[in-house]
């Protein structure tokens, strides 16, 4: 049996106003970047659990805690439409390519939030997409998190030759330090001398960093189970269709629908076209989670910010009339503001019906 991980289960999320407020911990979505300290004696916080259930692995065979003994191994709690490890990935994704002659292997674990990110050809896609090569452990059931008592998307932990955990990272951050650690773990066997420069990673794209001073809209989803601050007249409808309209204004960080939707637990869906999301946020970056209910289909909408279509603001997947189109299930960035950051009105119109919409991100 492995032993518990005995660090402290609390988190941390570092907020644009600088203010770190500590919560107790349950199940949460992406975390932002939380503080820790290497020292120069890493501790030993437990050992290397059970890999055996995950249900199928990409990039490798099934790997197993005794394979891995020997070697250093990195093991990153991922999702694929977590924009905090998107942001994270340029750096795993160096150390993977930097260190792999030295003896460190990376597994990512994808552990899924949305119900979506449970279909392996999605992971698979993404994956590829995100130029993944290292093994990763598709754990659709949860149970490599279980074993870990991970809370949290993204989460390293650091596994030194004997299968111990030595150091772990909760959210996006504090690269140098990590890859100090890795460098630690393995000068430790004594076998080689590792050399202490740090990677250069040119993120761009989702994988760009997010402009911390400015940030003032938290993530947010849109299924009532976990939504907050909805403006909407009459409040929501759980489970059944209804119309709803969008208030004269919104305050900071509150959104509405216009339209016919349906609130689920997870997701809001679109019932016919001509529907709208506003949301009034701070921030450079405004991301959806969202694609089509029906596999194969496409949805078009249009983005408007401040009422305007947004061209000198758009994001990724926004062409030059400020529209696009949800083609499948994952993380779209919609919003790229230039400076000056200010509160902005962010509107988005779906052109056809069939659209699932699970949650705002920013940056």
């Amino acid at each position: 049996m492995s032993k518990k991980i005995n660090h402290n289960r609390r988190y941390f999320l570092t907020t644009m106003l600088k203010t770190i407020a500590a919560t107790q911990l349950g199940m949460i979505g992406c975390t932002t970047q939380q503080a820790t300290s290497a020292t120069a004696e890493l501790p030993i916080e437990g050992e290397l659990p059970s890999l055996v259930g995950a249900i199928a692995w990409l990039n490798s065979q099934p790997l197993t805690v005794d394979e891995l003994r020997g070697k250093i191994v990195l093991i990153n709690f991922w999702t694929y439409t977590c924009i905090n490890w998107l942001r994270q990935l340029p750096y795993v994704r160096a150390w993977a390519e930097k260190y792999k002659d030295q003896g460190l292997v990376v597994i990512g674990i994808h552990t899924p939030e949305f119900e979506f990110e449970k279909n392996i050809d999605n992971v698979r896609r993404a994956s590829t997409e995100m130029k993944i090569d290292y093994p990763i452990a598709v754990d659709n059931n949860y149970a490599v998190w279980r074993a870990f008592e991970n809370h949290y998307w993204p989460a390293l932990y650091f596994i030194d030759t004997q299968g111990r955990i030595r150091h772990h990272q909760f959210g996006e951050g504090e690269y140098e330090q990590s890859e100090k650690v890795i460098q630690q773990l393995l000068s430790e066997p004594g076998t080689s001398r590792v050399g202490q420069g740090m990677v250069k990673v040119d993120a761009r794209g989702f994988e760009a960093a997010a402009d911390w001073n400015s940030l003032k809209s938290p993530e947010n989803y849109l299924g009532y189970e976990r939504t907050e601050n909805f403006a909407s007249p009459g409040g929501a409808v759980l489970n059944k269709p209804r119309l709803y309209t969008a208030p004269p204004q919104l305050k900071p960080n509150q959104w509405a629908l216009s339209g016919d939707w349906t609130i689920g637990r997870q997701a809001i869906v679109l019932n016919k076209s001509g529907g709208r999301i506003a949301y009034r946020f701070h921030a450079r970056d405004l991301h959806l989670v969202m694609g089509p209910v029906e596999r194969g289909t496409s949805v078009r909408f249009r983005v408007l910010v401040d009422g305007q279509p947004a061209v000198a603001a758009r994001g990724l997947d926004i062409d030059v009339r400020g529209e696009g189109a949800a083609t499948e299930q994952r993380l779209y960035q919609l919003v790229r503001q230039p400076k000056p950051i200010t509160d902005r009105q962010f509107e988005i119109e779906f052109l056809d019906s069939g659209v699932e919409v699970f949650a705002f991100t920013f940056g």
